[in-house]
């Protein structure tokens, strides 16, 4: 009875608290890609991605209800930082579902004008006033807003002394943005406004957060597991240094201790799993304190060997390639940075077409056998293997013309396509994710780069294929599954055919180097087809906004060299990065995993210009 009578007195309470109008809400997934090419056509950082804002707390002043519900102390609010723009997961502040969605379409806007934030309260209103001075056409939008916004803030009437000046002051500043100059100091906070972007939060980091490249552990290595997601949100986090955690004395009384004949046997009804539920912990915290200390980590009987043994390990090639990485924060290439280490499967054995490719592989042998050069008979040359008896006659018909320089042969020479392709496949961790049916991302990979291989093998263009996986800057491995002078078969098939997922996405360093091989290649048209199911990121500080940049940089360079840069990726939110990488016309969405091996090859028809 006590729990029947609390659980009504709990969905009365919540009732009368809420302010939201849920059957209007509207998520940031679903106009996440409307918004990140509303963003950058509005002159917005294009390096910056769009995610969802974690709560923040605040300490408004909250009606009886709320605070019997204890509701109303966190909101998501919008803001900005160097690698991302962070909007609210969802919006429900209207009754409307048009004002919502407007909404998130303004704060967009507002926040490709204000990339940075100083003071709250002045800065939103001069660059709302500057964007509706440059965009007119927001203006009306903004009005509605507005006039919403001021239907929800607080009653006058229940506020007291500096609390009623200071919202006095924000409606003010939302009717007519830069009338108010300066926001009036009361107790506690305002209730956040829904059309202002806030700060980024304070990060307490009190110790240096700089790694060594050599250090860290593997945070997605969970019995092959990978790491929950946040509720589409990034926490902050900070370092806490605890080396000296365990220093001092441990007082105890001796007689407290259990003897080995008072030792108690319990059958406990449950087992506890202390990393059971982590995630929704993490979920509650604003802050993520980080551990200097990794005995957590190690105490636990289980080892996470970064790179296999040698003698079960692929053969490496040479000493390595040393190669630079672009740094964005200092705006230049560091020499020498990432060490890129060839690699060859030579325990691969060699391999047949397997059953379920044959049918495939023949359609596409056949179609692309239509591509291979034909004997071209060239008329009216001045040499060649015979007469040229139409040249001969006009010679012939005009007595007044000299033989000499005259044209009267016919030759036949051989055509030739002038083109070479580079695919460079993603071998990382990430595509032993499974799709169904028992079938992986690599599976499907596998089976597109040997189509690929066989439908290239019938039309006689020279192409290359490689893949690469990355452990931070010291070990970006390179595997070469088919190169130029290698003519295809059964060996590189088999090859193509052993590929195993590993590791992690280190692009920059996979395109300099392919970009460097294809160079070499003589041909007008050179095609560097990268083939992935994510965006750049390891261990270190390649994560984020970091690797974005310098895989931009990288296909910067390979298109200063006179090739042809163009990505095939599988991952749903391409469209939120791969246009600052590649351009709008640089890449192609799979929607379907289950057609790639089929498409990839049609795409590369399309690419060289074979496909109309």
């Amino acid at each position: 009875m006590e729990e029947f009578v609390g659980e009504l007195w709990h969905k009365l309470i919540t009732r009368q608290a809420q302010t939201e109008f849920g059957a209007a809400r509207v998520t940031l997934d679903a106009l996440r890609p409307q918004l990140a090419t509303y963003y950058r056509a509005l002159g917005g950082d294009p390096g910056r991605v769009l995610e969802g804002a974690d709560q923040r707390r605040f300490a408004p002043q909250r009606r009886l209800s709320q605070r019997l519900a204890g509701s109303h102390r966190r909101f998501a609010v919008c803001w900005q930082d160097e690698r991302s723009l962070r909007l609210p997961p969802s919006l429900a502040c209207f009754p409307e579902r048009a004002l919502n969605e407007a909404l998130y379409f303004w704060l967009t806007a507002l926040a490709a004008e204000l990339p940075r934030i100083g003071h709250w309260f002045s800065d939103n209103q001069r660059a709302t006033q500057r964007l509706l001075a440059r965009r007119p056409g927001l203006a009306a939008g903004y009005r509605r807003l507005a006039d919403a916004c001021l239907c929800q803030r607080p009653d006058l009437a229940t506020l007291k002394d500096g609390a009623r000046v200071r919202e006095i002051a924000i409606q003010q500043a939302l009717r007519e943005p830069g009338s108010v100059a300066q926001l009036p100091r009361a107790a506690g906070d305002p209730l956040p406004v829904p059309l202002w972007l806030y700060p980024a939060p304070l990060q307490a980091v009190p110790m240096d957060t700089e790694e060594r490249l050599d250090e860290g552990l593997d945070p997605a290595s969970n019995d092959g597991e990978p790491p929950a997601e946040l509720g589409g949100s990034r926490k902050q986090a900070e370092r806490f240094d605890d080396a000296k955690q365990t220093d001092g004395l441990l007082v105890f009384k001796l007689e407290c201790l259990f003897s080995w004949a008072e030792q108690v046997q319990l059958d406990r009804c449950q087992e506890e799993d202390l990393e059971q539920d982590l995630g929704s912990a993490a979920e509650d915290l604003d802050i993520i304190s980080l551990s200097r200390q990794r005995r957590a980590g190690s105490a636990r009987i289980k080892f996470d060997l970064d790179l296999p043994a040698p003698q079960q390990d692929d053969l490496p090639l040479g000493p390595g390639i040393r190669l630079p990485e672009w740094d964005h924060r200092k705006q230049a290439l560091l020499p020498d940075y990432c060490l890129l280490q060839p690699m060859l499967a030579d325990d691969a054995l060699p391999a047949a077409l397997p059953a379920r490719l044959q049918a495939d592989a023949r359609r596409l042998r056949q179609r692309f056998a239509l591509l291979r050069p034909q004997r071209v008979r060239l008329r009216r040359q001045p040499s060649g293997d015979e007469l040229d008896l139409d040249a001969w006659l006009d010679h012939k018909s005009n007595p007044h013309r000299s033989l000499d320089g005259a044209q009267l042969y016919q030759d036949q020479r051989s055509g030739r396509r002038d083109l070479a392709c580079l695919l460079l496949a993603d071998l990382s961790l990430s595509t032993e994710a499974g799709i169904g049916d028992g079938r992986r991302v690599i599976d499907l990979l596998r089976d597109a780069m040997v189509l690929f291989a066989e439908a290239l093998c019938g039309s006689g263009d020279p192409f290359a294929i490689y893949g690469f996986s990355s452990i931070k800057n010291k070990q970006v491995r390179y595997q070469l599954l088919k190169n130029f002078n290698e003519a295809y078969g059964d060996p590189a098939r088999g090859r193509l055919l052993a590929v195993k997922p590993g590791f992690y996405t280190r692009m920059g360093a996979a395109i300099r180097q392919s970009s460097a091989i294809l160079t070499q290649q003589p041909a007008a048209q050179r095609l560097l087809l990268i083939l992935s199911d994510g965006k750049p990121n390891d261990l270190d500080r390649y994560e984020g906004r970091y690797g974005i940049e310098d895989t931009r940089k990288a296909v910067q360079e390979a298109r200063a060299a006179g090739l042809q840069p163009f990505c095939v990726t599988i991952d749903a939110q391409a469209n939120d990065y791969l246009p600052y990488l590649f351009g709008d016309q640089g890449y192609a969405l799979i929607n379907d995993l289950a057609r790639l091996p089929t498409l990839l090859p049609k795409l590369y028809l399309n690419l060289t210009g074979c496909g109309r």
